[in-house]
């Protein structure tokens, strides 16, 4: 999980997925159609001298609609659960790379104690902002770090590639890495992963084929 190929397609197309979920897409405006009133012509076709209007709530009336007004929408992308993954192994491979994960023990939380989290992030040295990931059960853990600044505290299920790709510098507690690894999945089978017709042909032994 650690050791992927970094790829930055897939890594972009699941953060721009991701960012474009949190989007409530409720903005709208009102068409004429849907202003209230303006039913009846405000004044008769022929022999004003005005131009003929059929309604008050045309755009070009105060109080009338928007021409094209924006209607509320899902601005959702769908990326295959392969794709997923696999962003979320790059993204992790690229910590693991540049030296900027690290794994913490929960059991060293036995109480809550930012000032003690506070130390541990000081003592290792690494850019913030920093992406904790602790297992559910270490409320102890999670209660140390939440507080700090420019620390994101979450938990395997939630953990999403934006959060990983933002974060300058990941710690994992051990509790959580077997999560962490399971959600990233396996590289065998996935995208990038190598098929049998792409290998390099085996040796055989013998003078003829089987």
């Amino acid at each position: 999980v650690f050791g992927a190929e970094v790829k930055p397609h897939l890594v972009h197309e699941t953060v721009r997925a991701e960012m474009n979920a949190h989007r409530q897409g409720t903005r709208a405006a009102k068409s004429r159609g849907l202003v209230s009133g303006g039913r009846s012509k405000p004044w008769r076709q022929k022999g004003t001298g005005r131009a003929r209007q059929g309604t008050i709530r045309a755009p070009q009336f105060t109080g009338g609609g928007v021409v094209f007004p924006p209607s509320p929408r899902s601005f959702a992308l769908k990326v295959n659960r392969k794709a997923r993954r696999a962003a979320l192994r790059s993204a992790l491979s690229d910590h693991a790379q540049a030296g900027t994960l690290a794994l913490v023990r929960g059991d060293a939380f036995a109480q809550p104690s930012t000032k003690k989290a506070a130390e541990l992030l000081a003592g290792w040295g690494k850019e913030r902002p920093t992406l904790v990931v602790a297992s559910e059960d270490e409320e102890s853990l999670i209660k140390s770090f939440r507080n700090l600044e420019r620390v994101l505290v979450t938990v395997p299920a939630e953990l999403e590639v934006a959060a990983v790709v933002w974060a300058r510098s990941l710690v994992v507690s051990e509790a959580a890495l077997p999560l962490v690894e399971q959600k990233a999945g396996s590289a065998a089978g996935e995208v990038g992963a190598a098929r049998p017709d792409d290998r390099a042909p085996a040796a055989r032994s013998g003078g003829c084929a089987q």
